[in-house]
């Protein structure tokens, strides 16, 4: 890629479709926390009050996890590696090498997810800042290598070990991070605990018991993996208008990847008796089309940006996407907040769909605050204090 085009990806067209992405994902991420109460799954039984109500909530469910589980996420992680291209390509193009202080940016990021973490079990961002290690370690090799190691790490090398061994072994038993002491304390909290309680327990047992959980399902190499995939996009270029017709081929083969992936996980539970080599077996599957449905949604998006008259509308949520670390930190709060015991302890009074109404509400409020800043301010609040902090000590 020539170095015109490097400069018009840092400046422009990476900037709008990019965060017009993370806008949306953080958007799906608040409204799938709504309704998990936060990873404090207590909610108010409605059996006996109403079979319409009991309906919606499912519906509600079903619905927001097969449109944002385990893809919203997956589309963070892709543009933080997309991220990380802008930032180490823009120093590289100034005859500097952006590696250690990303290391340094990464510290601050773990730094910031611990403040996180503090108020919300399942955060994502020690997890990043722990991961993104890699992504200086292996952003100087050539692109094939690149795709090779993704490809990978995308197919849950681990898991698919288990599955293999489980096969030729009946007695193998697939080894689980033991995390139930770990969640029960973090419950426990939620359910009684006080504000600094919830938040000592929070970021010892929840932290460990986040870890362990990425770790059990696969999230570790998955996020790794589309770190890698988010770097390459920027290498190649394919956030640019020009790259489009790469964009059509993605959501053909997503499209083509998807639907066998999301049947064959559907399946597996009636054809494998062997737990052994289901579950294993089923990780790697449903990582695999949620990948696939990710690639979908963001090939759906940037077409609808670039060829259709959406691109007004989408470009309204550009603000939310420019201050999503601000955002995806406070819904934390508010949520903490909402639904614990150290704040008003809702968690047993809103319904599901309910929930699905307040954090609709919540990200409205969010997203008129990031208008209001963003038109007196270049940077969101935590996105101005991350930046300052990581230039801290640069010669001018």
């Amino acid at each position: 890629m020539d170095t015109d085009m490097e400069k018009t990806v840092s400046r422009h067209a990476r900037v709008d479709v990019a965060d017009v992405l993370r806008g949306l994902a953080v958007m799906g991420i608040v409204l799938l926390h709504s309704i998990e109460h936060f990873n404090f799954y207590s909610y108010p039984d409605t059996s006996a009050q109403s079979a319409w109500l009991t309906f919606a909530d499912r519906s509600v469910w079903d619905g927001l996890f097969f449109m944002f589980g385990g893809k919203a996420y997956a589309v963070f992680a892709l543009l933080f590696g997309f991220s990380y291209f802008i930032q180490w390509d823009n120093q590289r193009l100034r005859g500097k090498d952006f590696r250690l202080r990303f290391c340094w940016r990464l510290v601050l990021l773990f730094l910031l997810g611990n403040l996180n973490a503090a108020f919300f079990t399942a955060e994502v961002l020690v997890l990043y800042s722990l991961a993104g290690f890699t992504l200086p370690l292996v952003c100087r090799l050539k692109d094939r290598w690149l795709l090779a190691i993704a490809c990978v790490l995308l197919v849950q090398p681990l898991p698919l070990y288990y599955v293999i061994r489980a096969a030729v072994d009946p007695s193998f038993v697939t080894p689980v991070l033991p995390t139930g002491d770990l969640w029960a304390a973090t419950f426990a909290v939620q359910s009684g605990g006080s504000f600094w309680e919830t938040v000592r327990v929070n970021l010892w047992q929840g932290q460990l018991a986040s870890l362990a959980w990425a770790w059990d399902n696969g999230r570790v190499f998955q996020t790794i993996a589309l770190f890698i995939i988010g770097f390459l996009m920027g290498k190649r270029g394919w956030f640019l208008r020009e790259k489009l017709k790469v964009w059509n081929k993605v959501l053909c083969g997503s499209l083509v990847a998807f639907f066998p992936l999301y049947g064959l996980a559907g399946l597996l539970p009636e054809f494998i008796t062997s737990e052994q080599v289901r579950v294993p077996l089923l990780l790697v599957v449903s990582s695999l089309h949620k990948f696939a449905f990710m690639l979908l949604l963001v090939s759906a998006v940037i077409q609808a940006y670039y060829r259709t008259d959406m691109r007004g509308l989408l470009s309204r949520i550009i603000p939310y996407g420019k201050m999503s670390l601000t955002n995806y930190i406070t819904q934390s709060m508010f949520g903490s907040l909402l639904y614990y015991h150290w704040g008003f302890d809702l968690h047993d009074d809103v319904t599901i769909t309910g929930s699905l109404l307040i954090g609709m509400a919540f990200f409205l409020v969010q997203w008129l605050f990031c208008k209001w800043w963003l038109s007196r301010h270049s940077h969101g609040p935590l996105e101005q204090l991350w930046k300052t902090a990581t230039w801290i000590g640069r010669r001018k």
